[in-house]
């Protein structure tokens, strides 16, 4: 469905309801080096070794890259780009424990040890995703967690207490040890997805993010200092992959025009002409859509698509 929806830029599915290993902490768990998990009742904890657990997130990796090259070979013809999804390393290290069932994130060292592990596993994750499909890789990371991780709004291990905050350089500093050797080895800028109502646009521009993508259909009512940020971002020629459809089919009938005012409203508060979107913007849903259904996902993409065309041209009842 994928491959034949979006051939101008497909993706590697992540199907997260087959369960342990398929979900985002697991999956992206799947591609460290040298580094194992397992699960417990509070989560994802580190291991002295490789597991079931650990060996079911892998073969689930193993089994979807299948799928996508077998689909590749179906089609006759390989696709220019791929893009591959993994957690981005504030979201991993928040998401999973260590030995004494406190986050990763609590421990300075720790959080260095899993980002280098996750860049070497994530590099291997890209060679052999270009060797089963010769498209070039765009890498995404979702970073849902890192305004949590900012604000020190997560629970420590107790519950009776949370985790503090992570000073904005050394977020920065982390996520550009992993954006930037990615970028390198691609040769295409890194995506930073954070679909919380208040992404930390500046930080993720500061860190290399080439591409920022966040649910646009929470702008509106954003503030004027994220909106300062998303400005500069456009300005310095990031592009913003806007979230505008739903994840789930809405109860009412949601018509092409109500789709892309969020995005017309941006431009236009942003001060820019709306043909900007044409040139620096890619309309997508506004997060993932492991719940929506089939049907839904097909329209959901067609949707996209649709209002791809009226950035470029919107209709002259508009």
């Amino acid at each position: 469905m994928v491959l034949g929806e979006l051939p101008q830029l497909p993706y590697l599915p992540e199907l997260p309801d087959r369960g342990l290993g398929a979900d985002m902490i697991g999956r992206s768990a799947a591609m460290l080096v040298d580094i194992a998990v397992e699960y417990v009742p509070t989560g994802y904890r580190v291991t002295a070794k490789p597991g079931a657990d650990h060996r079911r997130g892998v073969d689930l990796l193993r089994w979807d890259m299948d799928a996508v090259q077998e689909a590749v070979e179906k089609a006759g013809e390989a696709p220019q780009v791929i893009k591959t999804q993994v957690a981005g390393p504030w979201t991993l290290s928040a998401g999973v424990e260590l030995p004494r069932g406190h986050r990763v994130l609590t421990d300075r060292g720790a959080v260095r040890d899993v980002t280098e592990s996750m860049v070497e596993g994530v590099r291997e994750h890209i060679a052999e995703l270009h060797k089963r499909t010769g498209a070039q890789v765009i890498v995404q990371l979702d970073e849902p967690t890192l305004p949590a991780v900012l604000a020190g709004s997560l629970p420590t291990a107790s519950g009776y207490g949370t985790v503090p905050s992570v000073p904005t350089a050394d977020a920065r500093e982390v996520l550009a040890s992993v954006i930037e050797p990615l970028s390198a080895v691609t040769g295409a800028p890194v995506i930073v997805h954070c679909c919380d109502t208040r992404p930390p646009i500046a930080l993720l521009r500061a860190a290399g993010a080439g591409a920022i993508a966040f649910d646009a259909t929470t702008v509106d009512g954003a503030p004027g200092a994220l909106l300062d940020e998303l400005g500069e971002a456009w300005d310095d020629g990031t592009v913003l992959l806007l979230g505008l459809v739903p994840t789930r089919q809405p109860e009412q009938p949601v018509t092409l025009k109500e789709l892309v005012q969020p995005a017309f409203n941006l431009a236009d508060r942003l001060g820019f002409a709306r043909s900007t979107l044409a040139e620096r913007a890619i309309a997508t849903p506004s997060c993932g859509l492991a719940g929506a259904s089939e049907a839904w996902l097909r329209r959901a993409i067609t949707l996209a698509q649709d209002a791809a065309k009226a950035f470029v041209e919107p209709p002259e009842s508009w």
